[in-house]
């Protein structure tokens, strides 16, 4: 998309645009690297750190000073090992001495390596390496064991892989080698930066107890690409998608790609989200182990990233005929949002396991698996940071109690008035009705009344004895 395209896009899309301006005006680093102490060699390094990574360089750059030049350095170590063995134009032969000694090379003062091929795009790193030992050199020796130590393991695995003619010919049959792939390439990464985070005292010592959460950050972003990337490996001739799942949809790879089985290419990507979906929560368990504000930001920008890139290829058709990538403006959305704490990373994670649950088909046969994956991570998410809290819950339940104690009190007395007011209708009905019919309740107040009356009634009493009496005898 070049300029006009850019600008059309984002006067259209003005939350994104917000965003953008957002990231560049309010983004303040926790650190700042300062390029006037370095030495030129150390300037050298952090030159080729954002020729080839921007979106790392970023966030490596603004890493606590502790840690910011073992980081950069195990960063290139790693990229120019990974230059070595992505590049198809060097033969197996040269390729496999090459990666398994390169932990040697790293100790040899001078050396460089001018073999890759002319379109290798990061093979200048290589081609001035020597900057780099002359800064690894430097390094504290427990940092330097590190990084050696994860570039000896790389190193062999990514080797074995060069030798493996058969990976090399039909890719990834099983899902099993599909994740060893993804140990070699990445969950060694993420070992080396946990073991560097807890020598600097930066990170929580029980994650070297628990190295499956220091793997699942690795196997996460990973597996996230090689999703995203598959149309890319596929014109580049790689295979990283495992035979044992694409297999269940399409006959030959070659049909993936071919518009005719784009509903079978789309049910094949679920099922490989699905398998990336599982790391998901143990991401968010790993973050909880970190202990600085930068190290913090350094870990949890690529995973949102990585959930949002799943959300994105997740019944996407495109990712079979062309490259998508997240906008930028999402991008500095989730930089933003992941540069503030856990409970916001986690809120990152839920809006998108939402999302994806939200687009998921039922017409796909791995409808319920991914609904109930994202429902764990929701779940999980829940247990770190519950929508009630159970203090509050408490004291609200309290004022409740003491207002249903008081409405009680109020009903009942209520209750007492209603009947006592019916009580006084039914005697008003009931003497109104006595007094219509002639009662004389006058005369319960007036004495001589009452005696005039009751001596009226017993002579008239008298009178109709006397009568009935004379009737008697006449008959």
């Amino acid at each position: 998309m070049g300029v006009l395209g850019t600008a059309l896009y984002l006067a259209f899309h003005p939350n994104q645009l917000r965003s953008i301006i957002q990231w560049k005006v309010w983004h303040e680093p926790v650190h700042h690297r300062d390029p006037s102490k370095e030495t030129p060699t150390m300037r050298s390094c952090f030159h080729f750190l954002n020729m080839t990574s921007r979106s790392f360089a970023a966030v490596i750059q603004e890493l606590n000073p502790d840690m910011l030049v073992p980081i950069a350095l195990f960063y290139l170590v790693l990229r120019g090992l990974d230059t070595i063995e992505d590049d198809m134009t060097i033969s197996a032969s040269t390729k496999e001495p090459l990666l398994r000694e390169f932990s040697k090379y790293m100790r040899t003062d001078g050396w460089t390596f001018t073999e890759n091929g002319p379109n290798e795009k990061d093979r200048e790193l290589l081609v001035h390496f020597d900057d780099v030992i002359v800064e690894l050199k430097k390094l504290n020796k427990s940092y330097y064991d590190i990084i050696e130590d994860i570039t000896i393991k790389m190193g062999n695995g990514m080797a074995d892989y060069a030798l493996n003619a058969e990976f090399n010919n039909d890719g990834v049959k099983t899902v099993k080698q599909y994740e060893e792939y993804c140990h070699y390439v990445a969950g060694l990464v993420g070992e080396g930066l946990t073991r560097i985070f807890v020598e600097g005292k930066y990170a929580n010592p029980a994650l070297l107890d628990r190295m499956e959460l220091t793997e699942s950050m690795g196997q996460f972003l990973q597996k996230t690409n090689i999703i995203r990337d598959v149309h890319e490996d596929f014109e580049d001739k790689r295979r990283f998608w495992p035979k044992d799942v694409w297999s269940k949809y399409v006959d030959k790879w070659d049909d993936l790609f071919d518009p005719k089985y784009r509903t079978q290419a789309v049910h094949c990507s679920s099922e490989m989200v699905l398998n990336a979906l599982q790391h998901a929560d143990q991401c968010l368990f790993y973050m909880a182990g970190i202990k600085e504000q930068s190290v913090f930001n350094f870990v949890a920008i690529p995973q949102t990233m990585a959930i949002a890139t799943l959300e994105l290829v997740f019944q996407n058709p495109k990712i079979f005929h062309s490259h998508i990538k997240i906008t930028k403006g999402d991008a500095c959305q989730l930089m933003l949002q992941s540069t503030q704490n856990l409970q916001v990373v986690c809120e990152v994670f839920r809006r998108y396991a939402r999302r994806i649950a939200k687009k998921n088909d039922p017409r796909d046969p791995h409808f319920l698996d991914i609904s109930v994956a994202c429902g764990k991570i929701e779940q999980f998410i829940e247990t770190l940071f519950p929508s009630q809290d159970a203090k509050k819950v408490a004291a609200v339940q309290d004022v409740q109690g003491d207002k249903a104690d008081n409405n009680d009190i109020t009903e009942a007395l209520i209750l007492v008035g209603v009947v006592l007011l019916v009580l006084l209708v039914i005697s008003g009905l009931m003497l109104g009705a006595a007094w219509y019919l002639g009662a004389r309740f006058d005369i319960m107040w007036d004495k001589h009344a009452a005696e005039t009356l009751k001596a009226a009634k017993a002579a008239a009493k008298a009178t109709t004895t006397a009568i009935a009496h004379e009737v008697h005898e006449e008959l």
